[in-house]
């Protein structure tokens, strides 16, 4: 119920309906079957707010915890805030077949098929967030592509599905009959550009949908370009599922004109009989020109790309990188495509794993680093001239990348960037409350609602516990790191967009304490006024005057952190734990006549002495002396408020390499592995969850992560690999090879969390601990004690942008229903992973 003036903006955010990829409307992969014609939608009014964490969802706590559920036209689901009822509505589609109206935002629409027989269709929707079918939670479509395509086996008798509408006020519906049991789909490759310069193999990645109940094994994909073959082995694909496979593409001759090859494909089985076709066509082009790359994440080995626009001085030595992150819904070839090629740098433009993903926040973030870092490999730029810039959502991505690395830039420049996301999305509702009660009545604003928005929501302990878990991405919070580099401002006169306010309210702030920050407002501009919103001369000319100082020039630094597991270092200095879990850490040094670090909440941090230049003898610490024997790597620790030299901190404890947040959990070539050992409800639902967020990683982040069955996981053949594990001790036999000595023990109608008992089949957990066979990977776990927990479990926000998770969450059935306030605890493990030296609260 956000006025229209709001509506609008968030409207023209969404540029996905102006610059973004075109919606898929052919159907390759079978024969419709049962176009969904008529439903019924329910509205539930929202004056947003809620936490991103745990949001209420109450309609799907119905339908999950009682998957037979019937609604008819007019029933009433609940009464509203205002008083008003709720009830469920007849719809119908339009001539495209979409179900489209403005009253299908903030909805959710009901759809039935009955079908005679057991049978196998693909279930193809689009514009929905999640849906439901048959009490089971799947993946949606959120940004309106046509990607998804769910296989599945309907029930005989009637089938229930229920959409949640997603980004805009339109859905669509429809069943095929695949034309294959496990086919190619083409929807979402990620592929390279061929470069002509270049004798090499490259990687990509496409869509295997196994439309079956049983693993498809000892598969493979052949690649032909001209006369060239490879053949990249397939990792095992779960019953109905769909997988984004990796390949390797032959290195062939492609000659010396820019065009297009012929790339073949084949899924065949390990006797060479063919499962599957497809013939894509790779553009050929030249090095020297804009053109993108593909490489293999270590996050969870998927095939991601980036877009270069490459120097014009040919294999320049030496020369500046540029990284450029683009805006919501824009794709990293078109954000480079904005440039004109430069003539003392290459610019680099990562994806954020989408063009929505995660406004370079979470696994946007780490997308953004890994491009830098593989850019550096393959350009070896000046280690001196790196430079950070963006738009929009990338204007963010700037602020946010560039304080939370700021020793890895020489200058930043956010264009029409907002620097904290939450503050941006709690920005409209703050526009309200600032809106004049006439103006408030013409927008659609009530009495009511005005109090609702104006009503002061004072957390709980739990609850800011749960929230300080968000720390590392709370922007301002690290605004002093921007001294480390030269900050240029440019925001349109007119952005209605990310208001210029925003912008204005920065200048502010850095013009108390930064001395080398530049601001612009162009006039007349609004959000988007041309390529020269990124390319601007005047913040090119700004990056060449700067570079990053070496070590022994510096006399002088600050550095703070949220979280040493996301951010740890500036030049030779290293905080590698926190006294107060996620909250903010810092450290500020000084060198004039003595060695000076003062540091706040900050327990152990490691100064390399082998970068600094001259002699060293002692360092001042926190007002503590403290002699220096040797010119290299030295820790220091605080033992009750006394500073002293410490001895390299074990692996087995946290720190940069491991030091949680729950999501943590996914990366680290992270693999899914779901119990079996339970009843046919709990065995459906791990591994369905399991499946779930999977898909949910692959819309979301391009993903590519691997679901095992417990009784299949071996930890010698998985070594150092994260691991998220479904289920509890009583029903996933991987429990006891990965949890075994874990603090908190959960089994059916049982939780044990170090010593303290709860019972009942109603509790539901997150959680990460340390992989016990490995110095660097985790164990994340998605557990609960019975069927109403593991149903309240449904939800994967953890992989939402945005949402906060510290290392331990205790939650009940009523979580759905109540969101936040079903938390019963949250906290973190000590920096020895223990409970007794960790921070928890209980309600």
């Amino acid at each position: 119920m956000i006025p229209l003036i709001f509506l609008g903006q968030q409207r023209t955010g969404n540029i996905v309906e102006y610059f973004g990829k075109e919606k898929v409307d052919d159907i390759h992969e079978g024969e419709v079957v049962h176009v969904f014609k008529k439903g019924l939608a329910l509205s539930v009014p929202t004056l947003g707010g809620e936490s991103p964490t745990f949001p209420v969802d109450r309609v799907f706590n119905m339908f999950l915890m009682n998957p037979k559920t019937k609604v008819s036209e007019g029933a009433v689901f609940d009464i509203d805030y205002l008083g008003q009822e709720m009830k469920w509505r007849t719809i119908e589609v339009d001539s495209t077949n979409s179900f489209s109206d403005r009253g299908l935002r903030s909805s959710y629409v009901y759809l039935t098929h009955y079908s005679s027989t057991e049978k196998t269709v693909l279930f193809e929707a689009s514009g929905h967030s999640v849906v439901s079918i048959n009490g089971y939670p799947y993946e949606g479509d959120h940004y309106d592509f046509g990607w998804n395509l769910i296989p599945l086996k309907l029930e005989k008798g009637n089938n229930t599905f229920v959409l949640k509408v997603g980004r805009f006020p339109r859905i669509r519906a429809r069943l095929l009959k695949p034309k294959s049991e496990v086919q190619f789909t083409t929807r979402d490759l990620t592929v390279p550009d061929l470069l002509k310069e270049e004798n090499k193999e490259y990687i990509a990645a496409i869509r295997v949908i196994n439309a079956t109940g049983n693993w498809v094994k000892q598969h493979s994909i052949v690649a032909k370009v001209n006369k060239a073959e490879l053949s990249t082995a397939v990792p095992d694909i779960p019953p109905y599922t769909v997988y984004k496979m990796p390949f390797s593409i032959p290195n062939s001759d492609l000659g010396q004109v820019d065009g297009k090859v012929e790339l073949h494909l084949s899924l065949q089985r390990k006797n060479k009989d063919i499962v599957s076709k497809e013939t894509l066509f790779l553009d050929v082009k030249s090095k020297y020109k804009h053109h993108k790359r593909t490489f293999v994440s270590a996050i969870d080995h998927s095939v991601q790309y980036y877009s270069v626009a490459p120097n014009t001085k040919k294999d320049q030595k030496g020369a500046a990188l540029f990284l450029s992150v683009h805006g919501a819904s824009v794709e990293a070839v078109n954000q480079a495509n904005a440039y004109t090629q430069k003539d003392w740098g290459t610019l680099v433009a990562p994806t954020n794993r989408r063009p929505f993903g995660f406004a370079w926040e979470d696994w946007g973030r780490m997308d953004a680093m890994e491009v830098l870092a593989d850019s550096k490999k393959l350009f070896k730029p000046d280690e001196s001239k790196i430079y950070l810039t963006g738009h929009s959502m990338g204007g963010h991505g700037t602020w946010y990348l560039g304080a939370t690395y700021p020793d890895h830039f020489a200058a930043i420049a956010p264009c029409a960037g907002y620097p904290d996301l939450l503050m941006y999305r709690n920005g409209r509702s703050d526009r309200i409350l600032a809106l004049t009660e006439e103006e408030r009545s013409k927008y659609g604003v009530s009495p009511k609602m005005f109090e609702r928005l104006s009503t002061e929501i004072v957390p709980t302990t739990v609850e800011n516990i749960v929230e300080r878990a968000g720390t590392p991405t709370r922007t301002l919070k690290l605004i002093r790191n921007y001294l480390h580099h030269g900050v240029y401002v440019l925001h349109g006169e007119k952005d209605n967009v990310v208001p210029t306010h925003i912008a204005q309210d920065m200048r502010e702030r850095l013009g108390k304490f930064h001395p080398d920050f530049t601001y612009y407002e162009y006039p007349g501009g609004t959000h988007w006024y041309g390529n020269h919103s990124v390319d601007w001369d005047p913040i090119f000319n700004f990056f060449k005057r700067r570079t990053i100082p070496e070590v022994k020039d510096i006399k002088k630094l600050e550095f703070s952190t949220g979280s040493p597991g996301v951010s740890s270092t500036s030049h030779f200095i290293t905080i590698h734990q926190q006294q107060i879990p996620f909250k903010i850490s810092s450290f500020e040094f000084s060198w004039e006549n003595s060695f000076k670090i003062e540091t706040e909440n900050v327990s152990l941090i490691e100064i390399d002495f082998s970068q600094v230049p001259g002699e060293i003898n002692a360092i001042v610490l926190n007002g503590t002396e403290i002699p220096i024997a040797l010119k290299e790597s030295t820790f220091f620790k605080d033992t009750n408020g006394n500073w002293s030299v410490a001895s390299r901190p074990s692996r087995t404890e946290k720190g940069p390499h491991r030091n949680g947040g729950f999501k943590d959990a996914f990366r680290n070539n992270v693999i899914f592995v779901y119990g079996t050992k339970g009843s046919k409800l709990e065995n459906d639902w791990y591994y369905n969850k399991a499946r779930f967020d999977a898909d949910t990683f692959w819309y979301k982040a391009n993903g590519n992560i691997e679901l095992i069955a417990d009784t299949d996981f071996s930890p010698t053949d998985y070594p150092n690999r994260n691991v998220v594990v479904y289920g509890n001790k009583s029903n996933n036999a991987a429990w006891g090879k990965l949890l075994k000595n874990s603090p908190v023990q959960v089994a059916n109608n049982m939780l044990d969390f170090d010593g303290r008992n709860l019972t009942g089949s109603n509790w539901g957990l997150y959680f990460i601990v340390p992989r016990e066979d490995s110095d660097v990977a985790s164990v994340g776990v998605v557990t609960a004690t019975g069927i109403a927990g593991m149903k309240a479990a449904y939800a994967n926000h953890y992989l939402v942008n945005g949402s906060t998770f510290p290392d331990f969450l205790l939650f009940d059935e009523t979580v759905l229903d109540q969101g936040t306030s079903g938390i019963k605890s949250a906290g973190f493990f000590g920096n020895d992973w223990s409970i007794e030296n960790g921070d928890f609260e209980w309600k």
